[in-house]
């Protein structure tokens, strides 16, 4: 049997990576707050997707822009007229559901709270966040926070085109928060009102966008590669006529068998030139292209939009991360040698977080095997100088099996054990998440057998 939801949601919890928002009031539904560990995860993802696609990259830069933009914005893209779903409710207990979600039971639809099946009829409910500006809540006033990160891009195009002359095709790239009034969010941090993401707008000639939609692809596999994320579980969907956006010539959804279901995960659209041409149109400002190389070679570039959601990451991460060993053997248990590199006293089955390195929220634990002065002596020293380049945790209660427990849970790759053989031969126990095999290691010769490992 595969992970749940409930394993994740419960792990999640109880080590310390996502808690309830809100929670000592009762919570708020559907809204999350990332723990001490959660937000190393968080971090890890959004720093190694900035590394990896902005600052490597000759052909894409960043930037950083507002929640709040001018409602203009959203006129000429179009959100303020379609950024819609249909929206029912049901008139016995007035929960509201999105029309495409509805659950069948032969051939009428079913509230899944109170078993009827008497809905109003479908109405559009904008999913805008609104808000107001000022002292005055009037439709003056109104400004909506940004349900996506896509815009901005487009509305600094010429700024950036004006300061960092870039030539096409090259890139801008967004990590930030979003906002969306889904009507049914759900399934933990799958489908939130807030929520993050990592975008980037890829400008391109038009004749050349089959080429950088391919290139996009494959960049994006790669990344779910180097993420852990299972080749078995994704699902590469081209989105069919009708169904795509009015002016996608190609989009394809990144999809995902979470445990409720197969499911978004990222997406990657060719965009043509209707944002650019809408907010050229509106503003009045030109956003064309000119060729510095050929002053008459000027066109309004087309987009290739590959977008990746942080908090989909997140738990997708967990949930290729989450193992569960067995329990050893009858035979086993009457005798026979335990399983390698068990240690003694630790259960017999244990929960483990297999992140890849780079992704573990701590990197490295220094435990002591007691409160011992003499051992606590060596491994603070230890702790101090590992921490300068490594995330590390230092933990001195429990019993030493349930100390490794617990890093098992949390995903640290390596833990060092500071014991009294230490205080003889200057030497630790350096064991491995993975396989729990333990080697001695000269004190001097730890840090970079870590960073061996960790780069292996």
């Amino acid at each position: 049997m595969g992970v749940s939801m409930q394993d994740i949601v419960s792990l999640a919890k109880r080590r310390g990576f996502i808690f309830p928002s809100s929670e000592i009031y009762g919570g708020l539904a559907n809204t999350w707050d990332y723990g001490p560990l959660g937000v190393e995860l968080k971090n890890n993802i959004k720093q190694e997707w900035w590394r990896r696609f902005v600052q490597k990259r000759q052909d894409v830069m960043g930037i950083d822009a507002a929640l709040l933009m001018n409602p203009k914005v959203w006129k000429a893209s179009g959100h303020l007229k379609n950024f819609a779903d249909a929206l029912v409710e049901c008139k016995n207990c007035h929960i509201r559901y999105r029309a495409d979600s509805l659950t069948k039971d032969g051939d009428r639809f079913v509230c899944t709270e109170c078993n009827s099946r008497d809905f109003t009829l479908a109405k559009n409910f904008n999913l805008m966040l609104k808000t107001f500006l000022g002292s005055a809540e009037d439709a003056s006033n109104t400004v909506y926070f940004r349900p996506e990160t896509a815009q901005a891009m487009f509305v600094d195009f010429k700024n950036v085109m004006d300061t960092m002359h870039p030539r096409v095709p090259f890139g801008l790239a967004q990590v930030g928060k979003v906002f969306r009034n889904e009507i049914t969010p759900g399934n933990f941090i799958f489908r939130t009102r807030e929520f993050e993401q990592m975008e980037i707008e890829y400008f391109v000639r038009e004749k050349d966008w089959e080429e950088y939609f391919e290139h996009w692809l494959e960049e994006m596999k790669l990344w779910l590669k180097d993420l852990g994320v299972s080749e078995k579980k994704l699902h590469y969907v081209d989105i069919p006529d009708g169904e795509r956006a009015h002016y996608s010539k190609r989009t394809v959804d990144i999809e995902y068998e979470y445990p409720f279901g197969q499911e978004e995960l990222y997406g990657l659209a060719y965009r043509g030139d209707f944002d650019l041409q809408n907010h050229m149109r509106e503003s009045k400002v030109d956003c064309t292209y000119t060729n510095p190389e050929d002053p008459k070679d000027k066109f309004v570039p087309h987009v290739i939009e590959p977008t990746w959601g942080v908090d989909r990451s997140v738990l997708v991460a967990m949930l290729e991360a989450y193992h569960e060993e067995q329990a050893p053997t009858a035979a086993a248990r009457k005798g026979e040698p335990r399983p390698e590199g068990r240690e003694e006293g630790e259960s017999a089955k244990r929960v483990v977080m297999k992140f890849p390195a780079w992704l573990a929220p701590v990197k490295v634990a220094i435990l002591p095997l007691s409160k011992k002065p003499e051992l606590v002596k060596v491994a603070k020293p230890l702790y101090e100088k590992l921490s300068e380049k490594f995330v590390c945790e230092y933990d001195e209660t429990q019993s030493i099996g349930k100390r490794y427990r617990r890093q098992d849970e949390i995903g640290t790759p390596f833990a060092v054990t500071v014991d009294f053989e230490t205080l003889e031969k200057d030497d630790v126990t350096l064991r491995d998440r993975d396989t729990m095999k333990q080697e001695r290691v000269k004190i001097k010769d730890v840090e970079k057998t870590i960073e061996k490992k960790l780069h292996a």
